[in-house]
Formats: structure tokens, C-alpha cells, sequence
């Protein structure tokens, strides 16, 4: 990769915004309140680190199993909604309402249901999760071709062999957008099953660090939880460009 190729790279963004961060807080002279200089953040960021690293690997764990549970569960209903229309018409409205429902006020009572355990941040994960999913899925399995539909049944196909080798492919790369905009929500979620009580993750530091007004702190877990994001849509978007490449017509 030459020089040119380099400081056009996704990473050269991070090079770029560190050196503004490094070099403009201090000739602004920019009040620490509104941004701390990046020393003193990643001076922070190490004198935390032991528990920053348990914590990341803490709300990465319930980020990725609310993550995967909301994903299998929002195919699993987008298939379900788009071969049933009776289905989607009786349950369709009752998952956007639920999805109005503010997650503070949902994680309330999953907690009471399962307690200050993995399960409810898992869960409350899982519930911003499976909408955008169910919603990319049915979108997908729509757009397949009525004209193919046609010329396969005219071959004989049955309704598996119609869904895996012609809805299922077309609707792949709308099920992968759901994805990205899942794992986002999925971090939301598990960041913020943890405010509603735990020992380790990324939501209790935060929490902590607004509580005894740590601004370099609450700049760390920023980062922390843009890593975390970073990394997850990244493993999506390499296995988007391996498996799912095509786009449908």
C-alpha cells in the first residue's frame, strides 16, 4: 500500500482526528470540562486499565449473545411475517409499539424478571436488537423477482428451493444492513442494562465516571465503546464483503 492509498484508509481517519484532538484542545485552550486533553484521557485510560479491560470484555460478551439472540430472532419473524400475512398484520403493529416502549422503562422490568444478571443485559440487548433485523429480513424476502418466482415454479421448484436458492439470496444483503444497525443497538442495550446494577462493564464505569463528575473518564469509556462498536461492525463488514458481495437487482 503506497502513502497516497494509506491517508485515504478508514485508519488514517483515527490518525487524523487523534493529531486535531492532540494539537487543537491546547492552542483553544478548551475548557477540560467540554474536552480534556487526549493525555490526560489516556493518561486516565491507564491508571483504569485493568478494569477497563474487564469491563470491555464484560459488555462485549452481553453485547454479541444479545446481538446473535436478536438476530436469529428477527429472521426467524421476518421469514415468519413475509410467508404469513396473517402473522405480520397481527404481530407487526405489536412489535412497533413495543419499540416505542424507552429501553430505561423495558430493562426496568426485565431486571425484575431476571434479576442483576448477564441474562437481563442479554436480554434488554436482544430486545433493541431483533426489530431492524425482522424489518431488513421481511423488506429482503419482498424484493425477490416475481418473474424468477414464476419461471422456477414453471421448473418445478418447491417453496424450499423457491426461498433458499432465490428469496433467501436477494434477501441477504438486506438481512446484513438489519445486522450493522443491530450491533449498534445491541451495545446501547448492554451498556444499558448494566446502569440498572452490576459490579463490571462498560455501563458501570460510566456510570461511576458521571457520578463523581470524571470527564477524562467518561472520554475514555467513549472511546471504549466506539472500539467496541468499531470492532463488531468491522468482523460484519468483512463477512458482508466474503459471503454476501452481491446486491439484489
Amino acid at each position: 500500500m503506497n502513502l497516497a492509498a494509506l491517508a485515504r484508509s478508514p485508519y488514517a481517519s483515527i490518525v487524523y482526528v487523534a493529531v486535531a484532538w492532540l494539537v487543537l484542545v491546547p492552542l483553544f485552550s478548551i475548557n477540560p470540562r467540554y474536552l480534556p486533553p487526549l493525555g490526560t484521557v489516556i493518561a486516565d485510560a491507564r491508571s483504569v486499565w485493568p478494569d477497563l479491560v474487564a469491563g470491555f470484555w464484560r459488555t462485549l460478551v452481553e453485547t454479541v449473545l444479545g446481538f446473535v439472540a436478536g438476530t436469529i430472532l428477527g429472521v426467524g419473524f421476518g421469514i415468519a411475517f413475509a410467508y404469513s400475512r396473517l402473522l405480520e398484520r397481527a404481530l407487526f403493529p405489536i412489535f412497533v409499539a413495543l419499540q416505542t416502549v424507552p429501553v430505561i422503562a423495558f430493562g426496568a422490568i426485565v431486571v425484575i424478571w431476571f434479576g442483576n444478571t448477564i441474562m437481563a443485559k442479554v436480554v434488554i440487548a436482544l430486545y433493541l436488537a431483533f426489530f431492524p433485523v425482522a424489518v431488513n429480513t421481511l423488506r429482503g424476502l419482498e424484493l425477490a423477482d416475481p418473474q424468477r418466482i414464476a419461471l422456477m415454479r414453471s421448473f418445478g421448484a418447491s417453496r424450499l428451493q423457491l426461498f433458499l436458492k432465490l428469496s433467501l439470496p436477494t434477501a441477504l444483503p438486506n438481512i446484513l444492513i438489519g445486522m450493522k444497525l443491530a450491533v449498534a443497538l445491541s451495545i446501547a442495550g448492554a451498556v444499558v442494562g448494566e446502569w440498572f446494577g452490576d459490579t463490571v462493564g462498560l455501563g458501570v464505569m460510566l456510570l461511576q465516571a458521571l457520578y463523581f463528575e470524571q470527564i477524562p473518564r467518561v472520554w475514555v469509556l467513549i472511546i471504549a465503546c466506539g472500539l467496541l462498536g468499531t470492532l463488531l461492525y468491522g468482523v460484519l463488514a468483512i463477512l458482508e464483503r466474503r459471503y454476501v458481495w452481491w446486491r439484489p437487482d
